[in-house]
This record gives C-alpha cells, sequence and structure tokens, in this order.
C-alpha cells in the first residue's frame, strides 16, 4: 500500500485527487494539510491533519506527495519534498516557469526520486478517441488541428486563479491542458503565435486566448474564451481523407463534483447525443466517444512507484508544456511570431 499525503484542500484536490486516490487499492490517503485543518479531522477522522505544507513534510511517514497548492506555491513545496526524499505529484502547471521546472526535474532525477504532473485531461474521452482516430489513420493525413476549452463566465469571480499573480489566469490554467495534448500528439511546433488578453470587465488576468502552433505542415489552434453561451466545439481533425468535429467537454469533472465514483461503471461514459462525427465528401459517420478514465493516471502512478514502470506524465514534458506557456505570453505582448527552440527534443506518444 503506497501512503499519500495531499497538500491543499481546494477545488482540485476535493474534485479530482482525493477521489481518484480513494478509489484505488493501491494507496492509502493518510495526511493532508490545508489551513480548514478543523473541518478536515472532522470529514477524515483516520488521516493525519496539518495546517502547514512544512509540517506535514516534517513529520508525515509517506511515499508520494501530492501537490494542490496554489500553482505559486508548487515550486517551493515540490523542492522541499524532493529535498526530503520524498516522491512528487504536482497539479498542471508543474510549476510557473520553465527555469523552475527544470530544476526541480534535475533535483529529482539526482536523487532518483519520482516526480509526475497531473495532466488528467490526457485520459479525457474524447482526447482518447482523437488518439484512437490517428492511431487508425482515420482522417489521413492530418493538416489543421483545433482544440477549445470555451466556458460562458462573463463576470470575474474571487477565486486565486482569476487574481493577478505568476501562473493565474486561464492560460496557465487551461491552456496547460491543450498545450499538453497537442504537443503529446504532434511534438513540439516549429513557430508560434499568440494572442493572450484580459476582456472581462474587472479582470486582471488572461481570460481569453488564441494560440496558433505552426508546424512544417500542420496547423494547430488552441482557443479559450470566457464569453462562449453557445454549444461549444471542443475538437476539429482535419486531413487528407476527411474531417472529424466534436462537441462539449469530459463528464468526468462534472460527474465527480456529482458524486459519482471512478469505480462506478458509467463513470467517464459520455452522453450519446455528445458523440462526435465523422465527415467525408460523400458521408458522414457518428463516432462513438472513448470512456474517459482519469483514475487511469494513478494506477500508472502505483505501477512506477511498486513496479518500476513508466511515469505517466514525466517532468521533461512539463518543461517543454511550459515553455510554450511562455513563448505564448511573449508573442502575444509583442505581437509576434516565434520559433520554438527544440533544446528538448520533440515526442509524439
Amino acid at each position: 500500500m503506497i501512503k499519500v499525503a495531499v497538500i491543499g484542500y481546494g477545488y482540485s484536490a476535493q474534485t479530482f485527487h482525493i477521489p481518484l486516490i480513494n478509489a484505488s487499492d493501491s494507496f492509502e490517503l493518510a495526511a493532508i494539510s490545508s489551513s480548514q485543518k478543523d473541518l478536515l479531522e472532522r470529514h477524515y477522522p483516520q488521516v493525519l491533519v496539518f495546517d502547514t505544507a512544512e509540517k506535514l513534510i516534517a513529520s508525515a511517514a509517506v511515499d508520494l506527495v501530492v501537490i494542490t497548492a496554489p500553482n505559486d506555491a508548487h515550486y517551493p513545496i515540490a523542492k522541499q519534498c524532493l529535498e526530503c526524499g520524498i516522491n512528487v505529484v504536482v497539479e498542471k502547471p508543474m510549476v510557473t516557469t520553465s527555469i523552475e521546472a527544470q530544476e526541480l526535474t534535475t533535483i529529482a532525477r539526482e536523487r532518483s526520486l519520482f516526480l509526475s504532473v497531473f495532466q488528467n485531461r490526457r485520459w479525457d474521452g474524447d482526447f482518447l478517441t482523437i488518439k484512437k482516430l490517428l492511431d487508425n489513420n482515420l482522417v489521413g493525413d492530418v493538416r489543421f488541428f483545433e482544440s477549445h476549452f470555451d466556458r460562458f463566465r462573463p463576470r470575474v469571480r474571487q477565486r486565486w486563479r482569476e487574481q493577478p499573480g505568476q501562473g493565474s489566469g486561464v492560460w496557465f490554467d487551461l491552456g496547460s491542458h491543450l498545450v499538453d495534448q497537442a504537443i503529446s500528439l504532434f511534438g513540439l511546433p516549429e513557430a508560434l503565435t499568440a494572442r493572450c488578453l484580459t476582456l472581462r470587465k474587472g479582470s486582471k488576468t488572461t481570460d481569453y486566448f488564441h494560440v496558433l502552433l505552426h508546424y512544417n505542415d500542420l496547423e494547430v489552434v488552441l482557443h479559450a474564451s470566457s464569453f462562449s453561451a453557445a454549444p461549444n466545439l471542443r475538437f476539429r481533425l482535419e486531413g487528407t481523407d476527411g474531417s472529424f468535429v466534436k462537441y462539449g467537454l469530459d463528464p468526468q469533472e462534472q460527474q465527480l463534483t456529482s458524486g459519482v465514483t471512478p469505480n462506478d461503471p458509467c463513470y467517464g461514459a459520455e452522453d450519446a447525443d455528445n458523440y462526435g462525427r465523422f465527415y467525408t465528401e460523400s458521408s458522414t459517420e457518428l463516432i462513438e466517444t472513448e470512456q474517459g478514465c482519469y483514475q487511469q493516471y494513478y494506477a500508472e502512478i502505483s505501477a512506477a512507484l511498486a513496479l518500476g514502470a513508466g511515469n505517466p506524465v514525466n517532468p521533461e514534458e512539463a518543461v517543454e508544456v511550459l515553455k510554450i506557456l511562455e513563448l505564448a505570453e511573449i508573442s502575444s505582448v509583442k505581437g509576434i511570431r516565434l520559433a520554438v527552440p527544440k533544446s528538448i527534443s520533440n515526442r509524439v506518444n
């Protein structure tokens, strides 16, 4: 049994990490740190509760720490864990700069410790469907890929993600998902052009982005808006043999917030009304969405720690994501196209 501690008790911990950990027979939730200490002691009487991350790291005998604190706290907490010899999972984005990400990657490698990033949307059912279509070469040679994460949130809310600060705003919050998905499919682009904007009244962080990733024979569009009240495009995949179009978001987050557990047979299954469609010049085909499985991330974490299997999201990949996030912000400010350095080799999973 792998003993796990969770640092932070906000939306991410409550919605994703703790339910996924508790659904697995491989993990024991042993400790949590949060300022809500009294509440946690009532909800988790069998779990050690600490009011600071520092106290947990110093006192809890665990095999793995999962960091779900605000983005700007990821780096110091992860560094402290690694320097104390503790394996780490970090909520995305890994940290707020690629330099910090590279430093943590180096520390983990030098100390032979496990470091992974929770890029859960690699296990969205619609993204797994995209991967299956590509594996089966259904659309032929891919020439265009569009990925959206649109919502209707026209008013600013009092959440740390919407307050000024390093790593806040939708580009780091949602863009980290879309960038990770894109480069896991196609590798690093040759160049990029970005618009990362603040459009809502009273907003002090990025709440809109439209980012183009330029490849030699492929164009990728990553887009998020806070003003999308209409049915939302999720993916558009175009190739020499046809096109696939998918609307609507993966249901797992909504299921978890409503109390559906990852062990429920219906978990991750999408309603047929939201299936995507594959179009050719002469036909249209409904494509059943693959069943989503965020629990697979923790299954692979268990296999990595217990059996030495591969890391589901290694830190080198997180460095790539952060470099794209940083370059896009520069591109947006300067209004220019920027080349993407090939300091890290391309990967296509």
